[in-house]
């Protein structure tokens, strides 16, 4: 019997088919003998059933419920399994028994057997099961073979992400990291990018958005400012030091400047805007590690090197910036797995500072 067609009223009563208009096309092939029209009419009826033929199977969630609850002998069992009521489990069941037009289970107040029926089509369905799990589980091996392509603005990438990304090498050799480092925005719609983190106000239409970490200025200079004829002490020996300007293309009016920052420290009678300025977070940071001034650098972007003692920060003044970094992606490959281990490495990355 096959449970994935419901049969006709006919068959399901039990009355046999002898000829006459009621017979299907097997039979119809049968009287017309061994001919060659016979024979083309009955290659047509063993060709493959058309896509179309799908829309005759039962509600996949009849099935599985089904199958959960023969292996149990257990309505109960299997609504635990599912995670829903025993009487959801009934519903589904009857739902298929009533596609199928017979009995699937004998029951009693106490017990729960498969009939004939039901025990027939029960391995059937269950491979198919472990068929769509196999096709699944190649889906996300696949997924998992490719690159995982990221995009992300040059300083970021430079100053925060490659120091860091060894890391996640180590611990998950099997995927293969390619960085795309770009201050234009990607398309995640129409580019092979997988992810991106941004840098902005956390509002991306159309995308899954993640808040990662918060950044702030702080002021940074080489060790060898706090040296020499006007050593920096106290923020009022910043006039004695040329200005490093951040004028990154990402940033908006809200992002603190010098100008912010004398003022929160209470520095009065210095220019603020003398100085050389550059389009990258990085080259403003480079520029301090030369010793070029004393630069108003975003903290995350400056972690690397105050790690390292490339530069540090004269003065504790930090100022909060409103952008945060987010992690974005489009709905159909926010599940694939090296998207969601290359996520939660990153949490990991940004809870440590």
């Amino acid at each position: 019997m096959n449970v994935f067609e419901p049969p006709s009223k006919t068959a399901a009563s039990g009355q046999h088919l002898s000829g006459g208009a009621d017979d299907g096309p097997e039979n119809a092939v049968r009287r017309r003998g061994d001919g060659a029209a016979g024979a083309r009419a009955a290659s047509r009826v063993a060709a493959p059933p058309a896509i179309g033929s799908f829309r005759r199977l039962p509600p996949l969630n009849a099935l599985r419920t089904f199958e959960a609850a023969a292996r149990h002998l257990s309505f109960t069992k299997a609504a635990g399994e599912l995670h829903v009521t025993p009487a959801a489990v009934g519903q589904q069941v009857r739902l298929l028994e009533d596609f199928v037009g017979v009995p699937l289970f004998h029951r009693t107040s106490r017990t729960l057997a498969l009939t004939d029926a039901g025990a027939a089509c029960l391995p059937e369905i269950r491979e198919a099961f472990e068929r769509l799990a196999a096709a699944v589980a190649r889906i996300n091996s696949a997924d998992q073979a490719g690159p995982l392509n990221i995009s992300v603005a040059p300083s970021l990438a430079a100053k925060w992400l490659l120091p860091r990304l060894e890391r996640f090498e180590a611990a998950h050799p099997e995927i293969d990291v390619r960085v795309e480092a770009a201050m234009q925005v990607v398309d995640l719609h129409r580019s092979n990018v997988d992810l991106a983190i941004r840098y902005g106000p956390g509002r991306y239409p159309g995308l899954v958005v993640e808040r990662l970490m918060g950044e702030a200025v702080v002021p940074v200079c080489s060790p060898v400012l706090l040296q020499g004829e006007h050593p920096l002490r106290t923020p009022d020996d910043i006039r004695f030091h040329t200005l490093l300007h951040d004028d990154s293309p990402d940033d908006d009016q809200t992002c603190p400047n010098w100008a912010m920052w004398l003022r929160a420290a209470g520095v009065e009678g210095v220019d603020a805007s003398r100085g050389p300025r550059f389009n990258q977070s990085s080259l403003v940071l480079e520029a301090a590690v030369l010793g070029r001034g004393v630069a108003l650098a975003k903290a995350r972007i400056a972690a690397a090197d105050l790690a390292a003692g490339r530069v540090v920060k004269p003065f504790e003044i930090t100022q909060p910036v409103e952008f945060s970094y987010y992690m974005v992606c489009i709905e159909a490959k926010a599940r694939m797995r090296k998207i969601e281990v290359f996520r939660e490495w990153l949490r990991a990355e940004a809870a440590q500072g």
